[in-house]
Parts: structure tokens; C-alpha cells; sequence
């Protein structure tokens, strides 16, 4: 029907595999030196939270032609996310640990290279009802122990690496009041396992 306004592509939702594309095109562009490892995590965190072409376009758009067609006409500018707590560890050649007592942020980055991270949720309290904790591992690993009552969200990306979990012999009990721990990133010759045990 004529006069109808066409939707604007920029605004279209990106899909998963979409974003593995762009993590993969990262992953190459830090193996080959042309971002450095602070860089790659940052970009990784954007990639795996990018709902439209909008926001992904833009993550690539010095390293590689657009990924989606659609993203061509697509403005090079990100939406304004609202302010959150963000925290970051990093374990390059060491360990990052956090447990006992001690609160999630809403978003917690840890960056592993040639290291590793243990994060024990068991006691912690948590600064939003669904807090995200990004995971990028690069030949090294990160543990994460949850309780029964915590709700886990696996989205991580392995890449001659893995995610798993959660495992454990304890059974999860769920209800409208367990928090979410959403745990994404990316494992390259790493991996990521997250673990339910009694608190």
C-alpha cells in the first residue's frame, strides 16, 4: 500500500548467530593484533548485548565490512543505555577471586588471560533481580558457584573452548524471588563452568 512507512533496518533484532559472527571477526582481529585485549573485551561485552544492527554494526566497523546487510544503512551511533553498576576483574597470568560475603554488581566483567577466576555467589547479595556477569576467557578459565535458590542463564560462546553448567549434585529450587545470574562472554582455548552447591 502506498504511503506506508518502510521499517527502519537500523531498529531490525540481531540474532545469535549474528553476534558469534562479530565474535569471531574480534577473536581474528585481536589474534592478529589489531585491537588489544582490553579492546577485545569491551567489544565482546557490546557484541553479546547488542539487540538491533543499530548497535552491532558499529563493533566491527573498523575491522571488517558490515555484517548484515541490513546494518549498511543503519546509523554508526549506539543508543544510550541507561547507567548501571559495572565492576571489572582481570586475571592475566594470576587469579581474580571474589566469595563470602560481597555484592554482584548488575554488571560484572572478568577478562582471563593465561588465568583464572573463581566466583562464589553463594553468600553474595545481589544489586538487580537479573545481574550479568560477562566471562571472556583466553587460555584460561573462570569457576562459578551459585546456590540452589540463584536461576543460571548460560549464553557464553566457545571457541575451541566451552561454557558449562550449572552441574553439581545439589538440585535447584527456583521460585518468583530467585535472582538471575546471566553468564555470556566468549571461551577461546579456555572454559567456563558454573557449579550449584549448598550454601
Amino acid at each position: 500500500m502506498s504511503g506506508e512507512l518502510e521499517p527502519d533496518p537500523a531498529r531490525m533484532r540481531v540474532s545469535d548467530a549474528q553476534r558469534h559472527e562479530v565474535a569471531e571477526i574480534l577473536r581474528e582481529a585481536a589474534g592478529d593484533g589489531r585491537i588489544d585485549l582490553g579492546e577485545l573485551d569491551e567489544r565482546l561485552e557490546a557484541t553479546f548485548a547488542a539487540r538491533t544492527y543499530a548497535e552491532l554494526a558499529p563493533i566491527t566497523s573498523d575491522l571488517a565490512p558490515a555484517v548484515v546487510a541490513a546494518a549498511a544503512s543503519a546509523p554508526v551511533t549506539r543508543s544510550a543505555q541507561p547507567p548501571r553498576s559495572t565492576e571489572r576483574g582481570v586475571a592475566i597470568l594470576s587469579g581474580f577471586e571474589r566469595s563470602g560475603t560481597w555484592s554482584v554488581p548488575e554488571h560484572l566483567r572478568v577478562l582471563c588471560v593465561m588465568g583464572g577466576a573463581t566466583l562464589d555467589l553463594r553468600q553474595a547479595s545481589y544489586a538487580a533481580d537479573e545481574v550479568v556477569i560477562t566471562v571472556n576467557a583466553i587460555m584460561g578459565g573462570a569457576s562459578i558457584v551459585v546456590g540452589p535458590h540463584t536461576r543460571v542463564a548460560l549464553e557464553g560462546t566457545g571457541i575451541m573452548g566451552g561454557y558449562s553448567g550449572p552441574s553439581g549434585l545439589v538440585a535447584a529450587e527456583l521460585d518468583e524471588t530467585s535472582p538471575t545470574v546471566r553468564v555470556r562472554g566468549v571461551a577461546i582455548w579456555g572454559g567456563v563452568s558454573v557449579e550449584r552447591k549448598h550454601g
